[in-house]
């Protein structure tokens, strides 16, 4: 370029040049590498834990509930088993699945999340990540487990339960086995599920392999990690 057609500025100084303007950091080109962020991260980090099972349940379990003893025996039978403990790395049973694993020596995982009240990722964790998205935290669990325990829990441990059940109803993941811990707990909505959603024809049948009711921990454990490919 010559004359008038050199340019008054350059790519380098453009780029080093300070921003008056900080309006690109929440439209959505900016949003998309944050979460193409977040994908990298987490696969970066969780691509070599090995076999690994999720456990899910409420963040306001009690220490002292029977509940939270059941997931950190959870923890405990997966590490001797050599089966990582994925959780979302809160407290409650999350913490209690965390501990069991951690105190047999396992790989204990805790895939947290920002929330307005989160009190961060638990002492137990060995391996921790922390998620501005769901989506991308979703993914995680249901990429690198391949079985999941599902405690008594609220909103969070529902959704979670009903996205991989979604994906296991529909055949958009390989055989990845759930164990729901506590019967008085999920019986009435599996009442639900199996005499109205499933009468209705809304769902076709549950398939009992992969989806089992317990109070037998050992049962739970040994259902979740049918999936393992050893």
């Amino acid at each position: 370029m010559r004359g008038n057609m050199i340019p008054t500025d350059n790519t380098y100084a453009n780029l080093l040049a300070p921003e008056k303007s900080t309006d690109w950091l929440h439209m959505d080109p900016w949003r998309v590498l944050r979460i193409q962020a977040e994908f990298v991260d987490g696969f970066g980090a969780l691509a070599e834990i090995g076999p690994a099972v999720a456990i899910f349940g409420s963040a306001r379990t009690d220490r002292r509930d029977p509940m939270y003893k059941a997931a950190r025996r959870c923890g405990r039978m997966l590490a001797e088993a050599g089966v990582a403990t994925i959780t979302g790395g809160g407290p409650g049973i999350m913490e209690a699945a965390n501990r069991g694993a951690f105190e047999r020596g396992g790989t204990s995982v805790g895939l947290g999340i920002e929330l307005p009240h989160e009190q961060g990722i638990n002492r137990w964790v060995n391996l921790g990540m922390t998620f501005r998205y769901f989506f991308v935290r979703k993914t995680m669990f249901v990429k690198y487990s391949e079985g999941a325990i599902v405690f008594p829990g609220g909103f969070g441990t529902l959704d979670e339960m009903f996205e991989l059940l979604t994906l296991v109803q529909t055949h958009k993941v390989a055989r990845t086995p759930v164990a729901l811990v506590g019967r008085d707990y999920w019986a009435g909505l599996f009442d639900w599920i199996e005499g109205t959603l499933k009468a209705e024809g809304m769902i076709s049948e549950l398939d009992q392999q992969l989806v089992k009711i317990t109070d037998d921990i050992e049962e739970a454990v040994a259902v979740a990690m049918s999936g393992i490919r050893r």
